[in-house]
């Protein structure tokens, strides 16, 4: 009996499991996911967009508008650092799975923690100044990022 041909990818392995940890996000309007992988395709980390452990979640803000403390975006952790910061391994020369492209904050921690490339699926705010400054610094540290569209996202 010939092995089975319809197999997933690893791209879309990953991507799905990035699509799945987000719905563990509780932000009502993005829920972002990420899985790091090294070079052996073995899981070292995996996050979604959320607040800090420990953190009450009913005692801040879920706002996208309004004054900055009064906004989700001064306490948010997005799902590219909870992966960094969850990992069970070194992340030196892996790969992150992510369902946004990520901002400049997040382009800072994985420069810092050794990524070598970025596998992205949403780039839905391309044109924003913290996604060009995240762009630029990732060229700058020689970290390679693509776009892959999971099938399994798109039914």
């Amino acid at each position: 009996m010939p092995k089975r041909s319809n197999y997933i990818s690893w791209d879309e392995c990953f991507m799905r499991m990035a699509h799945v940890i987000a719905e563990r996000s509780k932000d009502p309007s993005t829920q972002g996911g990420a899985v790091i992988v090294n070079l052996s395709k073995i899981i070292v980390g995996i996050g979604y967009n959320g607040f800090p452990r420990g953190l009450n979640d009913d005692e801040f803000p879920w706002e996208r508008q309004g004054d900055f403390l009064d906004t989700k975006y001064a306490y948010v952790v997005h799902a590219e650092e909870n992966a960094i910061y969850n990992a069970n391994a070194r992340t030196d020369d892996c790969i992150i799975y992510t369902t946004l492209f990520p901002c400049n904050e997040c382009a800072k921690t994985l420069i810092q923690n050794g990524i070598k490339q970025v596998v992205y699926e949403s780039d839905k705010y391309h044109d924003e100044d913290i996604w060009k400054a995240s762009r630029r610094m990732l060229d700058a540290a020689g970290i390679a990022y693509r776009q892959y569209s999971s099938e399994w996202a798109k039914k």
